[in-house]
């Protein structure tokens, strides 16, 4: 195995792959496109940082690799599309910062709670003053991690040994993680409600993006202090400027921002508020990190080698082609089924079944059940999650994976059931593919017939007249136009569901007008990705 590494990466990392006697190393930095370009088809492995930029010029010369190593979190400076299209496998350390980053959040809490800027900045000015900096003890504080992630049990953990109560939110996490980290799992509304901490792990995206605005924290306890380490555009900052100045919030640490640099006045004002203590995003900028991420890509080539799974791979490696030709409609169809009812899912899951029935449980079925398990989890955590590492990415969540096949089918030649368990809750979605076009059949125990598009609305409700007519002239009057229409009851006049195909999103407000105008008893906008 040839490797060329053409940037600065920390010796740790190399010594891994330099002892392994299949390994011919070369490094070589700071070469010009043009030498690079000239010697990169005699490697199968480049590792890099972000000096190097991999795209379709340097692939197209690169005709025998196989892996990108990027030492570290981002892959801006990878054409992952292009590699995926050339067979080349893409693999970076998106966790190799993990305890910079969780250590990092308790520096901004510990940095407030006891005035460490401030007073620093007194005594260097010349000042000897004590009073004015009095602060604040841990113990005996409650404190809320939302997200209990790697970042956030660790924060958990630490939080612990101050000897603060702690309280976690993650609805996509096992009980059983929480259990092991010694921490209560309860909603996010009851960490506003009841935390004098509440510190934010979890990844940017739809769901969590202004996770926290003005209405979560004008319920929040007189007093609470706020830590973001995670990603800006979590918390809302212009709420969080208002609950500053209003005095509901005691204070905030900050190291991250929805603009970075930031040049918003909002965010200038922000930055600039005496409540505030402040980073230029430094979670990951420890020594120590730099060396996890290179030892963190050497054992990723390793596993290569060794034609073992891979944790952090970007991309997905190509399946047999006989293999692709048989399951390619079925992987399209258990992506959609998983997409679907991953948004229906509100609590934690502890298993996901995958059910074959009919002919197609005759073929080897894990490349389906992969592609679907890669589905449910893409949305719920921060690393990209994909065939080759959806398994170790569910086992490090605490998630039972079951696969279970029948050849006899009733009613369809083929059938995929995804069934997602949690406390207290199941939930259960099925589909067959007809004439390659993906069918929802059932949902929990209503017997449905629909094409999945990309912006749907579900609602469950009690039967009785009247009741479609008023979700269609609310959608109506707010220009929301109904494509498709499904209707499942198990009797008259019992429970109803339905679900309507869109030609547009669906906002909150109007959920809320529909959920109000129907007694619904669930209501869910759901936009489906994978049916684009």
């Amino acid at each position: 195995m040839k490797i060329i590494v053409t940037d600065e990466v920390a010796q740790e990392g190399l010594a891994i792959l330099q002892r392994d006697p299949r390994v011919q190393m070369d490094i070589k930095l700071g070469l010009k496109k043009e030498e690079l370009y000239s010697i990169i088809g005699d490697y199968d492995v480049i590792i890099t940082r972000s000096g190097t930029t991999v795209d379709k010029p340097l692939l197209d010369h690169a005709t025998n690799l196989k892996l990108v190593a990027r030492a570290g979190v981002g892959v801006d400076n990878v054409d992952v599309d292009y590699a995926s299209a050339k067979g080349v496998i893409v693999v970076n350390a998106p966790f190799g910062n993990t305890n910079s980053a969780a250590e990092h959040a308790m520096a901004l809490l510990l940095s407030f709670c006891r005035n460490v800027t401030k007073a620093n900045g007194s005594l260097k000015g010349g000042a000897w003053k004590r009073a004015p900096f009095t602060g604040y003890e841990l113990k005996g504080r409650t404190a809320g991690v939302i997200g209990l992630g790697k970042v956030g049990g660790r924060v958990a953990t630490r939080l612990k040994a101050f000897e603060c109560e702690v309280l976690a939110c993650d609805p996509y996490i096992a009980e059983k993680r929480a259990h092991d980290l010694g921490v209560k799992l309860v909603t996010l509304d009851e960490i506003i409600k009841n935390c004098d901490i509440i510190t934010v792990h979890t990844p940017l995206t739809s769901e969590t993006q202004n996770m926290i605005g003005k209405k979560e924290l004008a319920a929040m306890k007189d007093g609470v202090i706020i830590i973001n380490a995670a990603r800006g555009g979590i918390i809302n900052e212009e709420a969080m400027l208002e609950a500053l100045d209003s005095g509901r919030v005691a204070g905030a640490a900050f190291d991250v921002w929805s603009q970075e640099p930031p040049d918003s006045e909002i965010l200038k004002k922000l930055i600039g508020h005496e409540k505030m203590v402040v980073t230029p995003h430094l979670g990951a900028n420890t020594f120590e990190a730099q060396v996890n991420v290179a030892v963190d890509v050497a054992k990723e080539i390793l596993r290569y080698m060794d034609e073992q799974p891979i944790e952090n791979a970007i991309n997905i490696p190509k399946f047999d082609a006989s293999l692709m030709g048989q399951m390619r409609p079925y992987l399209n169809l258990v992506n959609v089924l998983a997409d679907f009812i991953i948004q229906l899912a509100d609590t934690n899951l502890n298993k996901i079944t995958f059910t074959y029935t009919g002919g197609l449980a005759q073929y080897d079925c894990t490349p389906i059940t992969v592609c679907g398990l890669a589905s449910l989890l893409n949305r719920r955590v921060e690393q990209e999650v994909n065939m080759v590492n959806a398994q170790l990415v569910a086992d490090n969540m605490g998630i039972v994976i079951e696969e279970v096949k029948s050849t006899q089918s009733e009613d369809f030649s083929n059938l995929i059931t995804v069934t997602i368990e949690g406390p207290g809750e199941k939930r259960l979605i099925s589909g067959t593919v007809f004439e390659g076009v993906p069918r929802i059949v059932k949902l929990r125990d209503y017997q449905m017939d629909f094409r999945p598009e990309e912006h749907m609305l579900l609602l469950a409700y009690g039967d009785r007249p009247g009741i479609i007519g008023k979700i269609g002239t609310i959608l109506g009057k707010h220009e929301i136009n109904i494509a498709a229409m499904n209707l499942g009851r198990r009797e008259k006049k019992g429970e109803a569901m339905v679900i309507l195909s869109l030609d547009s999103a669906v906002p909150a407000d109007v959920v809320e007008e529909v959920r109000a105008a129907t007694d619904a008893t669930f209501v869910k906008p759901l936009y489906l990705v994978t049916a684009k």
